[in-house]
């Protein structure tokens, strides 16, 4: 966890130094306050999954880059189970795993995604054009989007635009393990 926390640190910083970004103006982008970005910044501090999204919606870079450091350009590319850490929230309600780098070419994240038992996350809206696409592979999930619910079963796929408001939810008594592909539309 503690190299994560440092990679997260250092990833940060690195994005402020790009754009020449006070802290200031990083929290006005990002709409998290300039003290928890500081407290990010010195390792001071673990954000949660949707403080960390808020951050890449500021920044306009995929999520993944804060949970994993990207790796050297390959043809191929053989990920392993357990060689990526999974991103813990403090409250325990979900752990987030790349389970393969950010894919520039095509705009998309591929992650693992775990809510503990009767787990609920809120989320902000995110970049203009970014969609995802949520997989249940264990268990069940409700998914919110624009105020409605939709209830997911194992095995059931749900697209949306991700730029409004949605939520997760896990009312069953098990975890439940999703696979959440996310595209990021180009620059432009």
């Amino acid at each position: 966890m503690q190299a994560l926390s440092q990679h997260l640190a250092q990833t940060l910083k690195a994005l402020r130094a790009q754009r020449q970004w006070s802290l200031t103006q990083a929290a006005e982008h990002s709409g998290v306050s300039k003290a928890m970005l500081g407290q990010i910044e010195r390792g001071e501090s673990s954000p949660t999954v949707a403080t960390l999204w808020k951050i890449a919606t500021g920044f306009a870079v995929p999520f993944s880059l804060f949970i994993t450091p990207p790796e050297a350009a390959r043809e191929v590319v053989h990920y392993r189970e357990g060689e990526r850490p999974p991103f813990h929230q403090q409250n325990a309600q979900m752990q987030v795993r790349s389970l393969a780098d950010f894919d520039a070419l095509l705009g998309l994240d591929l992650l693992e995604i775990t809510f503990s038992a009767n787990a609920f996350s809120a989320s902000a809206p995110h970049a203009p054009g970014v969609t995802e696409h949520v997989i249940v592979i264990t268990g069940t999930l409700e998914v919110q989007v624009a105020q409605r619910w939709h209830q997911l079963r194992q095995g059931e796929v749900l697209r949306f635009n991700a730029d409004v408001p949605h939520a997760y939810r896990n009312s069953s008594g098990q975890p439940t393990l999703i696979h959440n592909l996310i595209h990021y539309p180009r620059a432009g």
